[in-house]
């Protein structure tokens, strides 16, 4: 019934998030003849929505991409999704969603391939990435039934690479047609101010230079940088009308967005969070280091007419660069190889350009390839000035090699030329494309590769720094990915991660040693981790959903180490033990890389167009059956996107699966105990007969803790504010409401979901992001979602445990109203008698209302008496799921003043995550 799909990764790289960009709503244009005419000629799926939302937290970038086809014919077709991701960055999810089913990835480990009996591998129907320059494709097809639609959700995670003294984020806009509602949504989150922000002009091109000459211009974009300095949102939502005047093949071109922050003198910045570190060092202002450098150009005759030209022009704005005190020479290849000055470098002098300005003229493409003699050439000239009197202690060496094919001369096998190249340079210099030290660039031969060589030249022409060890207290850490550099480039950045063995620790002991010319430097700090803690934290919650993100970039970084060691290993039982940890790391964070596969169930279409009917998934044990309120799926229109009014009665509940039906109507059982609205707090007793209110009258950005019961049940739910004006008239100076909420549990194994109006992501088995506009039902294991689009989520955890969440959405919403949710207890049995939180410290409790006797002329009171206490009540009316339903209660005043143990400040944790336990414990899920 459903085929296996691989998405394969060979040996490239494939890299996400998180997070789910909204809708932009548009208002209706009149759209031109030519764009109808283009659009009712589209046979295949249309694309009805692109969203694209990044979100970069101090530099490590999260991305989702939402992509919503529609069959327009009555005939099953096939949808291609495709997307261009970047070289260097992981996949992290993809999802299916097809006739409100859903299919979900999994990450698996590459296996060994399997020989037919011709010989050749078998090969599956795959999700492939075809290797282009800085980019990988992935794709993905899937039959769509007719009249039917299909969501595809991919997430990837990068870190963002700085060159020439800005960070560069660039996103592919190639949908390969014009798309109903296009939407892309990056933030920057950082630690730093942001400066030198911009956006560069579309990119059609594969030119990676700073000019953007013919580009289109980017209409619809808009850059709002926050009065901090340190968040800044830019949207791109061009409208069919717009795409159309760029192109009408779909084919928009790169966005780029170019960024620095600022930086302070010293050790660098250093950030901590849940048990792990993360130190950005970029230092700046410091002299020069002298180089040693060799250019081996590849003069086969392959790379006559524009190839050498471009070449040539490269080198001789290289060779006005270089600076008195560098040394450097030229060896030329192809079947044979030329040195200009044999057996030496030469210092930069005026006469020396000049004569290596005349040998590069004389330059002429003939001949094969022979790349193993030209690097045992340019290896042998360095490794023997390095050995002579004339070098400088602290220069700083480097082969700079540029070729436009593979070896056809002498030694033509890649792994020999590398072992060979290994054993010639003895780790004693920087070879180019290679691994440790090495960058490599590829140029296609449309881009301008005069500039390209010449921008490429200029971040590694500035070295800084030689031979840099970053170490820290021993004891404190683990695990800490590559401290030891050969060289630093004035304008780029080292970035090391780690795991805090001590969290308990007060500080952490940084030390950095490096050579500088004829210098020795040494800096030393001793970093607060508290502080640093509570410093990341703060700046993080603006992305809520990249809690983790230093553990992520330990991660990332981790597996780009196990690879790099792989390929350095010198016998087979070293490789074996770098693919082991890389592979099991990959597994970890759900990453695609060159050691694992994404398979994903594909769905299939019966003859008659109707998707294949789904297995059968047998009630979970113990079920109960639902008597409470059933919460349909569309609001009515002008009213906040909600769910409707409650009714009585209820059906037996179907279990939640891996893949789930469509949930439409289902019934589910929800009690009055909430937290809604401004927030307006209920909280039902039963065994008391008795429902009580109260009002939370919390800080914009607070996480409450709604309930707490991480040390028995292992459940814990968070809920942040976002705040508004209060409405016209109010007593109130600001309203809050609930934007975020997030369930933690911890057993059997962690997972968590947050909510919000717009999305659910889901951290169980696997990490997905699903829409709120979207009807579908996931189980991940520990946690389950049922998603009734617009209108609710259900989270059930085990059997006798669920949440309901209200979604509110507005149309057009007043400036008092905000996107928010309501949050109701629906089952409990599963919460012990020790749980707490603002809601669960009432669950096993029993209530009783005592009226008080007038005193002179006032009237009578009454007071509940809840847990020995006696607490002022009146009266009053709340109304409920939604404002469709009223309820009578007893409303304790004054912020639940005696009503709550302690006070409102016990119940702000310090981030969505924690699980802290009453009264002040702080953990971190």
């Amino acid at each position: 019934m459903f085929k296996k799909v691989v998405a394969h990764s060979g040996v490239w790289t494939f890299f996400s998030t998180y997070f789910f960009s909204p809708l932009f709503p548009q208002a209706p244009r009149r759209v031109p003849r030519q764009v109808k005419t283009l659009l009712t000629k589209e046979t295949k799926p249309h694309i009805q929505e692109l969203s694209i939302k990044t979100t970069i937290i101090s530099r490590y970038a999260f991305t989702a991409v939402h992509c919503a086809m529609l069959n327009r014919h009555s005939a099953a077709a096939e949808g291609v999704f495709q997307f261009q991701i970047p070289a260097g960055a992981y996949v992290s999810n993809f999802t299916m969603i097809i006739g409100g089913r859903v299919y979900q990835s999994e990450v698996r480990p590459k296996e060994k391939r399997v020989k037919q009996d011709n010989g050749k591998p078998k090969h599956k129907e795959s999700g492939d990435a075809s290797p282009e320059p800085e980019v990988e494709v992935f794709r993905m097809a899937a039959n769509i039934p007719g009249r039917n639609r299909a969501v595809f959700l991919l997430t990837y995670e990068q870190l963002l690479q700085r060159r020439l003294g800005r960070y560069e984020h660039k996103t592919s806009l190639r949908p390969l047609q014009l798309v109903s509602r296009l939407s892309l949504d990056v933030t920057i989150v950082d630690h730093s101010p942001i400066r030198d922000l911009e956006v560069l002009p579309l990119r059609s091109g594969r030119s990676n230079g700073n000019g953007a000459a013919n580009a289109p211009k980017t209409p619809g974009s808009q850059i709002k940088i926050f009065p901090e300095q340190n968040v800044c949102r830019i949207t791109f939502s061009p409208n069919i009308v717009q795409q159309a005047k760029i192109t009408t093949n779909g084919v928009l071109g790169d966005f780029v967005i170019r960024y620095d922050v600022q930086r302070d003198m010293g050790i660098g910045d250093i950030q901590v969070l849940n048990g792990h570190f993360v130190h950005y060092f970029a230092p700046k202002d410091l002299p020069v280091v002298p180089k040693n450098v060799v250019f081996v150009i590849d003069t086969s005759a392959s790379m006559l007419g524009t190839k050498i030209r471009q070449t040539k022009d490269a080198l001789f704005t290289i060779l006005r660069d270089l600076r008195p005190g560098d040394h450097f020479n030229f060896v030329s290849f192809s079947n044979k190889i030329k040195v200009w000055q044999p057996n030496r470098l030469v210092p930069v002098t005026p006469l020396n350009v000049r004569d290596a300005k005349k040998f590069i003229f004389t330059l002429m493409p003939t001949g094969g390839t022979n790349i193993d003699g030209a690097i045992q050439t340019g290896s042998s000239l360095l490794r023997d000035y390095l050995s002579g009197p004339d070098a400088g202690p602290n220069s700083v060496s480097l082969i700079i090699f540029l070729t436009d094919g593979r070896p056809t001369v002498g030694e033509i096998r890649s792994t020999a030329i590398l072992g060979s190249t290994r054993s010639a340079v003895q780790e004693k210099f920087c070879r180019m494309a290679l691994e440790n030290c090495g960058m490599m660039r590829r140029i296609h031969e449309e881009a301008d590769a005069s500039a390209m060589l010449k921008g490429f030249y200029d971040e590694i022409g500035t070295p800084l720094l030689s031979d840099i060890r970053i170490n820290y207290t021993e004891d404190s850490v683990r695990y800490v990915t590559q401290h030891l550099f050969t060289n630093y480039f004035n304008g780029s950045e080292i970035v090391i991660a780690g795991k805090l063995t001590n969290q308990s620790a007060e500080s952490l002991h940084v030390q950095v040693t490096a050579s500088n010319n004829d210098k020795s430097i040494i800096l030393e700090t001793d970093v607060p981790l508290r502080r640093r803690q509570l410093e990341t934290e703060k700046h993080v919650k603006a992305a809520t959903a990249a809690m983790d993100f230093v553990e992520r970039v330990w991660g990332f970084l981790s597996v780009k180490d196990g690879l790099r060691s792989r390929l350095r290993s010198q016998t087979s039982r070293d490789r074996e033990e770098h693919t082991h940890q890389a592979t099991n790391l990959s597994l970890t964070y759900h990453f695609l890389t060159p050691l694992t596969n994404l398979v994903v169930e594909k769905p299939e279409v019966l003859a008659d167009g109707t998707m294949a009917p789904a297995p059968t998934i047998p009630p979970a044990s113990g079920e109960a059956v639902s008597t409470g309120n059933e919460l349909p799926d569309d609001p009515e229109d002008g009213k906040p996107q909600t769910a409707s009014e409650p009714k009585p009665g209820g059906q037996t509940s179907s279990s939640l699966g891996k893949v789930g039906r469509r949930p439409a109507k289902k019934s589910i059982t929800v009690s009055k105990t909430s937290a809604d609205g401004d927030p307006h707090f209920v909280v039902e007793f039963p065994l008391s007969k008795l429902t009580v209110c109260f009002n939370i009258n919390g800080e914009p950005g607070h996480v409450l803790r709604l309930v707490s019961d991480h040390k028995h049940s292992g459940v814990t739910v968070n809920g942040k504010l976002i705040g508004a004006p209060a409405p016209p008239g109010s007593h109130k100076q600001q309203r809050t409401y609930f934007s975020t909420i997030t369930i933690v549990v911890d057993r059997p194994r962690r997972a968590y979901i947050e909510v919000t109006p717009k999305k659910v992501i889901l951290d169980g088995r696997d990490r997905m992001v699903l829409p709120c506009h979207s009807t579908v039902e996931v189980d991940s294991g520990a946690l389950s979602v049922s998603i009734v689009g617009k209108a609710n989520v259900t989270v059930t955890v085990g059997s006798n445990v669920s949440f309901v969440i209200l979604l509110h959405q507005y149309k057009n919403p007043a400036p008092y109203q905000r996107d928010h949710l309501g949050f109701y207890i629906g089952n409990s049995k599963g919460l012990s008698h020790d749980c707490h939180g603002l809601l669960g410290q009432f669950l096993h409790e029993e209530v009783g209302v005592a009226e008080l006797p007038a005193q002179g002329d006032a009237k009578p009171s009454s007071v509940l008496k809840v847990k020995d206490r006696s607490v002022p009540v009146v009266q009053k009316s709340r109304r409920i799921y939604g404002g469709t339903q009223s309820v009578d209660c007893w409303f304790a005043r004054n912020n639940a003043a005696k009503l709550i143990d302690g006070q409102y400040e016990d119940y702000v944790a310090p981030h969505m995550f924690d699980t802290g336990d009453w009264p002040h414990g702080t953990n971190t899920a």
